[in-house]
C-alpha cells in the first residue's frame, strides 16, 4: 500500500477505536505509520480524510452487500426483488454498525466541511451507477433509465431506513412488501402479490 492507502486504513482503524470527534490527526498518522503531513499532503485536512475513509468503507460494506441483495432477485419478478433487497437489508446494517454509527457521528462535522461536503455530492452519482449497473445486469429488462431510478430509490431507502435501524435496530422497520404496496399505490398500479 502507499501513504494514501495507509492514510485511509488508518483512519478507518483510529475512528473505530476512538469514534470520530475524539481521532485526532497524529492518531491517524501513528496507525498509518506516516507523517502528520501526509494527511494534507494527500487529503488536504483531517476532514476530508476521515469523510473519505468512511465513505469507502460504507460503500464496500453496505454497497457491495447491496449489490449481492440485487443479484440475488435474478430471474424474479420486481415486487419480489424489491421486498427481498428491503428485507435483507437489516443483517447489511447489523454487520456494519461500527462504521455506520462512525459515519453518522461524522455527519454533522460534514455537513458544516464544504470540502467533505463536496467530496460526498460528487461520490453519490457512482454510488446510484453502481447500483443501477447491478440492477440491469440482474434484470436485463430494465431500461437504464429505470434502473438508474430504481438504483436512486435504493440508496434513498437505505439511507433512511439505516437510520431508523440505528435508533432501533429490534424494532419494526418497514418491510419490502408493505414499501411495495406504497410504491404501487403512489404509482397508482395494481398491486402484485408478494
Amino acid at each position: 500500500m502507499g501513504n494514501r492507502e495507509d492514510l485511509l486504513a488508518g483512519a478507518r482503524k483510529a475512528i473505530m477505536e476512538r469514534g470520530v470527534a475524539k481521532t485526532t490527526a497524529r492518531d491517524i498518522a501513528n496507525a498509518a505509520g506516516v507523517s502528520l503531513a501526509a494527511i494534507g499532503y494527500h487529503f488536504g485536512s483531517k476532514d476530508r480524510l476521515i469523510t473519505e475513509a468512511l465513505a469507502e468503507a460504507l460503500g464496500t460494506g453496505i454497497g457491495d452487500s447491496m449489490g449481492e441483495l440485487i443479484a440475488a432477485t435474478e430471474g424474479r419478478p420486481m415486487s419480489e426483488a424489491f421486498a427481498s433487497m428491503i428485507d435483507g437489508l437489516p443483517a447489511v446494517f447489523a454487520a456494519n454498525r461500527e462504521g455506520m454509527l462512525a459515519s453518522m457521528e461524522n455527519l454533522l462535522r460534514m455537513a458544516r466541511s464544504p470540502e467533505s461536503r463536496r467530496f460526498m455530492s460528487e461520490s453519490l452519482p457512482q454510488a446510484t451507477a453502481d447500483l443501477a449497473t447491478t440492477l440491469r445486469e440482474t434484470h436485463p429488462h430494465l431500461t437504464e433509465r429505470q434502473a438508474e431510478a430504481i438504483g436512486e430509490l435504493y440508496f434513498a431507502l437505505t439511507q433512511g431506513l439505516s437510520v431508523l435501524w440505528l435508533i432501533s435496530p429490534d424494532g419494526a422497520l418497514p418491510n419490502g412488501a408493505t414499501l411495495w404496496t406504497a410504491l404501487a399505490a403512489l404509482a397508482d398500479a395494481p398491486e402484485t402479490a408478494i
